[in-house]
C-alpha cells in the first residue's frame, strides 16, 4: 500500500478534471511519496470517466451508475482502499481528498504530508487556497455558529464579513507561513491521517452535498485530534465548477445540509433559533427574488427553492 492514496470525485467537468490530474501528478512525480490516484466519477455525462482513463491509464477509476453525492462518493473510494473495516492492516498512511477544480502548485502535497505526519496530534490538514485569478481564498474557517447565519441573511459591515465574526481568521495567520490550528479546512483540500478515519468513520451520508466536511471536523474534534491549516501548501481553487451548474438544486442541497448540521450538533435551544433565522432569512429572499431576475424561468426556480428551504427550516 502505498504511503499517500488520494481521492477526486467528479461529475460534469471534464476538462477542469484533467487539468487537476495533470498538475496533481506533476507534483506527486517529485514528491518523494509513493502514491496512488483514485478517482470517483458520478454519472457524469459530459465524457469524463472515458476521458480520465485515456489520459491517466495509472489512475484507478470508479464509475458509478449514479450521482451518489460528494461524501457517498469519496467512501467508495475510502472502502476500496479498506477503510472502514476495523481489522484493515495495510493501509496508506494518509488520504487526500482532492476537488476536481483545483490546480495543484509545486510541492504541495508533500507539504501537506510532512505538516499531517509531524505532530502526533493533526489528523487534518487543508492547504492555503487561492482563486484562479490568483488572489486571496479562504481555505478555514470556523465552525457555523448564529453570527453567520445573521452575516447570511441581514446587513453587516465588510469588516464583520471578512473576520471572526464570520468565522473567518487572520489574513497573517496565512502570511506568517506556519500552520495553524482551525475548526476545520474546506473540501477542496483535505488530507486526513488513516488512524484519524478509523477513528471517526467515514463521511457521513446523510449528507449528499454540503458541509460533510464540517460534520467530519466536528467529530475529528471531538475525539481529540486537532485540524490545521497549512499555507506553506498552495492550491489554485477555481470553485463551485460542479454545483454551480445547477444552482436553484444547489441552494436546495445546500441548506438541507445545513439544516441536518445544525440538528446533528447543536444544543436543542440554539438550533430552534437557528431554524427560525433560517425561516425568517429566506422569507426575505423570497420577497427579493420576485422583484430581481427578469427571466420568468429563473424566478420560478429560485422563489421554488427559497420556499423549500423555508419550508424546511419549520419542520419538526
Amino acid at each position: 500500500m502505498p504511503e499517500l492514496a488520494v481521492i477526486i470525485v467528479t461529475w460534469n467537468v471534464r476538462d477542469l478534471a484533467l487539468d487537476a490530474l495533470r498538475s496533481l501528478y506533476a507534483d506527486l512525480e517529485t514528491s518523494g511519496l509513493s502514491y496512488e490516484v483514485i478517482v470517483v466519477d458520478s454519472a457524469s455525462s459530459d465524457g469524463t470517466p472515458q476521458a480520465v482513463a485515456a489520459a491517466f491509464p495509472q489512475v484507478k477509476l470508479i464509475a458509478s451508475a449514479d450521482n451518489p453525492g460528494f461524501g457517498r462518493a469519496n467512501n467508495l473510494a475510502l472502502r476500496q482502499l479498506g477503510f472502514g473495516q476495523p481489522d484493515a492492516l495495510d493501509l496508506p498512511k494518509a488520504v487526500y481528498l482532492l476537488n476536481p477544480d483545483t490546480i495543484t502548485q509545486p510541492g504541495a502535497t508533500r507539504t501537506l504530508y510532512e505538516a499531517l505526519l509531524a505532530d502526533d496530534r493533526v489528523g487534518l490538514v487543508g492547504a492555503q487556497l487561492a482563486y484562479g485569478d490568483g488572489s486571496f481564498q479562504h481555505g478555514a474557517f470556523a465552525f457555523p455558529g448564529l453570527r453567520q447565519l445573521w452575516v447570511e441573511f441581514f446587513p453587516a459591515p465588510g469588516r464583520l464579513i471578512e473576520g471572526r465574526f464570520n468565522g473567518r481568521y487572520p489574513r497573517s495567520l496565512y502570511t506568517s507561513g506556519q500552520p495553524f490550528s482551525v475548526d476545520f479546512t474546506l473540501g477542496a483540500t483535505m488530507m486526513l491521517r488513516r488512524e484519524v478515519i478509523q477513528q471517526t468513520g467515514l463521511f457521513d451520508e446523510q449528507f449528499f452535498m454540503y458541509c460533510e466536511e464540517i460534520d467530519w471536523a466536528w467529530r475529528i474534534h471531538k475525539v481529540g485530534w486537532d485540524v490545521r491549516c497549512v499555507p506553506s501548501a498552495r492550491v489554485v481553487h477555481l470553485g463551485g465548477q460542479s454545483t454551480g451548474q445547477v444552482r436553484p438544486r444547489s441552494l436546495v442541497d445546500l441548506w438541507t445540509s445545513r439544516i441536518r448540521l445544525f440538528r446533528k450538533h447543536y444544543p436543542v435551544w440554539k438550533f430552534a433559533l437557528a431554524r427560525l433565522m433560517i425561516a425568517l432569512g429566506m422569507w426575505l429572499k423570497l420577497r427579493q427574488a420576485r422583484h430581481s431576475s427578469p427571466d420568468a424561468a429563473e424566478k420560478s426556480a429560485l422563489l421554488d427553492a427559497y420556499r423549500t428551504i423555508y419550508h424546511l427550516a419549520l419542520r419538526p
